[in-house]
């Protein structure tokens, strides 16, 4: 038996804002969906479908999962994130490596911005 990661599912209130904010931020157009849901990407695509699943109640807490983006640019991705309508929790690390930048969604489920120095 072969196992596959296929996709990222979010509970979200306002699925339609989420999937045009994340479809937007990643460059990853809606594929065929479920009446009421949103996928982003296909299940034939080489990339993992982020998959937004509608709920009833808001988030609550820090999430225990989340994504990491990579950027070109610290500052030209933290600016994108706020044009698309997330937020910035002011939680910023340094490391050798590069520097992580914790964001939020619109319905504020936590992700990391990275650039990696080369």
């Amino acid at each position: 038996m072969t196992n596959r990661w296929v996709g990222v599912t979010v509970d979200c209130v306002d699925v339609q804002r989420m999937a045009k904010f994340w479809s937007a931020l990643l460059d990853r157009p809606p594929g065929p969906s479920e009446p009421g849901w949103v996928y982003l990407g296909d299940p034939a695509d080489p990339q993992p479908r982020l998959i937004f699943q509608p709920v009833p109640e808001p988030k609550h807490g820090k999430v225990r999962l989340h994504l990491d983006i990579a950027v070109d640019e610290i500052g030209q991705g933290i600016a994108e994130v706020l044009a698309l309508g997330g937020h910035s929790t002011g939680e910023r690390h340094d490391y050798d490596e590069g520097v992580v930048v914790v964001m939020t969604d619109p319905e504020g489920h936590e992700f990391c911005l990275v650039q990696y120095y080369e």
